[in-house]
């Protein structure tokens, strides 16, 4: 099988891992895990990083960090892996999910803007949803594969209906808007390290800020909130989502290779652009010029999704729909969906993603190229 987006493990992960392993530092303590919380701080431009077991996990504090509670609206896009409504399930709050921009298939900020002028209301400097009176208290944009939304405007209404941003930029280490990494515009960012992305620990996540009191307090949560070296004292409700020191040693040899993978990846977006330019109706993700995105899993759009899908699949190269919207899962069915005529349907019903492992070869990206062809 010709993998989506599988692992390259061409590096020096095993001799990390085996240095862990004859020393006995594989658990929650050790010193690659401050080397990967290091390399990530230094490359995506935060001043910390703190390592977390996952992805989801990342998210998760970050809301209980900004005291989002069961009274609490978080908005959210529409299209997203489920994780990110997960997280804002956690802490008992409810998703206000935004219909996706039809060209760039990021939250569509047309509509984030209405809601914002047309649905809420501030009282003494906090924003509330006027017919419920929920306090909205984070919106949490998602850089989807690795694009990344107009984060000027979308700052900017946030600052002008007092609401804080965490980014959601599991999917975008690597992407840039005007310069600026993609996890370090809003007060928080996040990072997964699952089997699927650009780099991987197997299963890990990181969170970045340049603020010193929350990086702080995001280690302290994550290590069940111990407030002595010594005594089992605890001062808060922690949680255990330590990444462990084994991960973060692979996440050390890959975070050494992220410029090739990075690299290789825009060449994978290349090839399939050019090669399938003019082939039927099939499109791509629309780019602003002021990004710079890491093309982690290049997506096509086209009336022949699943003609597509099937013809790949049935030759072993692993290719998958997008995301089944958020708003038509049974368990966030009657949360606030606000949009206008669906574009995240269409999107699901239209675009998939097609093989693009950091190892993957031209011949191979040829021959998926070409099997897509045969369709049309």
């Amino acid at each position: 099988m010709l993998l989506l987006s599988g692992p390259n493990m061409g590096g020096n992960e095993l001799k990390y891992i085996t240095e862990c392993v004859e020393t006995g530092w594989v658990s929650s303590v050790g010193s690659y895990v401050d080397r990967f919380e290091k390399m990530t701080a230094e490359f995506a431009g935060t001043k910390y990083a703190v390592a977390i077991s996952s992805g989801t996990a990342a998210l998760h504090i970050c809301l209980l960090m900004m005291g989002v509670n069961e009274n609490d609206y978080v908005i959210a896009p529409n299209i997203t892996f489920v994780a990110t409504i997960n997280a804002i399930k956690y802490t008992g709050a409810c998703p206000v999910l935004i219909d996706t921009d039809e060209r760039n298939w990021q939250m569509d900020l047309d509509l984030l803007e209405e809601f914002l002028t047309n649905e809420t209301e501030q009282k003494q400097g906090t924003c509330y949803h006027k017919k419920t009176g929920k306090r909205i208290s984070v919106i949490m944009p998602v850089h989807v594969l690795g694009n990344i939304c107009d984060m000027d405007r979308l700052l900017i209404l946030a600052q002008k209906h007092r609401i804080t941003v965490v980014e959601d930029s599991t999917e975008a280490l690597g992407s840039y808007y005007k310069g600026r990494h993609a996890g370090t515009m809003g007060l928080l960012g996040t990072f997964s390290y699952n089997g699927n992305k650009i780099i991987t620990t197997g299963g890990g996540g990181m969170i970045v800020t340049n603020d010193e009191a929350l990086a702080r307090k995001a280690k302290h949560l994550t290590t069940q909130a111990k407030s002595d070296p010594f005594e089992y004292l605890h001062n808060a409700i922690g949680y255990n989502y330590r990444l462990v020191n084994i991960s973060a040693a692979m996440g050390v040899a890959q975070m050494e290779q992220l410029s090739d993978f990075i690299k290789r990846k825009k060449e994978i977006i290349e090839f399939y652009k050019t090669t399938l330019n003019g082939i039927g109706d099939i499109e791509f993700q629309e780019v602003n010029q002021n990004v710079n995105p890491n093309w982690w899993l290049p997506t096509i759009k086209t009336a022949y999704q699943r003609k597509i899908l099937k013809a790949l699949n049935d030759n072993k190269m692993q290719s998958r729909p997008f995301w089944v919207p958020m708003n038509q899962l049974n368990m966030f069915a009657n949360d606030i969906y606000f949009n206008h005529n669906d574009r995240s349907d269409f999107l699901y019903k239209h675009c998939l993603s097609i093989p693009c492992s950091t190892n993957i070869t031209d011949e191979q990206l040829q021959a998926v190229s070409d099997k897509i062809k045969e369709v049309f």
